[in-house]
C-alpha cells in the first residue's frame, strides 16, 4: 500500500526535487536541507519523497522535515525497488519542472543552477559525473555496459546512469508510463527512452561525491551478476518497444 502525504502544498511551485528513500535514515533529513538551502534562494520548490518500503525510521525522518520543507510524501510498506518509486514519483509530479537526484547525498546541488538556467534548450538535462566517486567495480561494469548501450541505442551521451536530471512536465507525461523494464537501471533505460523518441537531451558535468552515510542499497557486489543479466535482456526489450513507437 502507498500513502500519500502532502504537506504545505498551497503554493505553486517552479520546480519539485524527486528523490527515492529506502533505509536513508542516517543522512536524508541532512541531504534534503542541504538541497532545500541552496534551491530555495533561486525557485520555489517541493520535495517529492518517495520511501520504499524502509526498515529504519526512514518514514519518521520524512514527516519530521516535511514540518518545514514543503514536501510530497509517497510511503510504501513493501518494496518497489528503486525504479518502481522514482516511477511512482514521476507520476505524482505536478510543478512545471522536475529535478530528479539520488537520496546518498553524493550529488551537489549546486550544480542545479546551470540546470535552471539552460532549462529551455533542451529536453532533458542529465549530468555527467567526470570524476565518479563509486568503486572501481561499479565504475567498471558501468563503463562496460555503456558501451553496448551506445553501440545499441547510438546515443552520444557519457553518463546515461547519472541520477540527475532536470526535464519539463510534459516529457515525465510521456516517458514516465512506458517505464518500466528495468527494475534497477532506470536511467538507462530513460535516457534510452528519451533518446529514441527524439527529444533533444543535452549534458552538464556535475560533481560527485562520497555518500553521505551507509553503503548502496542496489548494486551490492552478490546482486550484481543478476542485475546485469537483467539489464541485457532489458536493452532489447526498449529497443523494440521504442522501434515500434
Amino acid at each position: 500500500m502507498i500513502v500519500i502525504e502532502v504537506f504545505m502544498s498551497q503554493t505553486v511551485y517552479d520546480v519539485q526535487v524527486l528523490l527515492p528513500v529506502h533505509n536513508e535514515a542516517e543522512s536524508i533529513e541532512q541531504t534534503i536541507r542541504e538541497i532545500y538551502a541552496e534551491l530555495s534562494q533561486f525557485v520555489r520548490v517541493q520535495f517529492i519523497l518517495c520511501e520504499d518500503g524502509s526498515r529504519d525510521n526512514s518514514k519518521e525522518v520524512l514527516r519530521r522535515v516535511s514540518e518545514t520543507i514543503p514536501a510530497k510524501l509517497l510511503l510504501s510498506d513493501a518494496r518497489k525497488g528503486y525504479s518502481g518509486a522514482v516511477r511512482d514519483g514521476m507520476l505524482a509530479m505536478d510543478a512545471g519542472h522536475l529535478l530528479c537526484l539520488d537520496s546518498d547525498g553524493q550529488c551537489d546541488p549546486k550544480d542545479f543552477r546551470t540546470f535552471w538556467e539552460n532549462r529551455s534548450n533542451a529536453d532533458v538535462l542529465i549530468g555527467w559525473r567526470v570524476r565518479r566517486a563509486d568503486n572501481w567495480m561499479r565504475k567498471g561494469m558501468s563503463g562496460f555496459f555503456k558501451l553496448f548501450w551506445r553501440m545499441l541505442y547510438r546515443c552520444p551521451i557519457h553518463d546515461p546512469s547519472c541520477p540527475f536530471m532536470l526535464t519539463r512536465r510534459d516529457v515525465i507525461a510521456d516517458l514516465a508510463p512506458r517505464m518500466g523494464a528495468m527494475e534497477q537501471g532506470f536511467w538507462w533505460e530513460f535516457m534510452a527512452r528519451a533518446h529514441r523518441l527524439k527529444y533533444s537531451i543535452r549534458e552538464f558535468p556535475v560533481r560527485h561525491r562520497d555518500r553521505a552515510a551507509g553503503v548502496t542499497q542496489v548494486y551490492r557486489l552478490k546482486k550484481l551478476p543478476g542485475i546485469g543479466y537483467r539489464h541485457f535482456v532489458a536493452l532489447f526489450r526498449i529497443l523494440q518497444e521504442t522501434r515500434r513507437a
